[in-house]
């Protein structure tokens, strides 16, 4: 298998990868992945996520503050 460059990111990512990005353990990535709380795809018996549909799922999660 070709390693990746990394000048370039792959827009599909692993649940390492993921889990790196999101600062989380790969075993959170996959509990959160079981129970459909985390976009992701199989390709065999592997989770992939795409980069957009992650960064979209972390856009529709952040939390507005209120200025007082």
């Amino acid at each position: 298998m070709k390693p990746r460059d990394n000048a370039s990111p792959s827009r599909i990512m692993t649940v390492v990868e993921v889990a790196k990005y999101l600062s989380l353990h790969p075993s959170t990535i996959y509990r959160m992945a079981r129970k459909g709380k985390i976009p992701v795809f199989k390709i065999g018996t592997d989770y992939r996520v795409d980069r957009d549909a992650i960064e979209k799922w972390m856009n529709d999660r952040q939390v507005k503050l209120r200025k007082n």
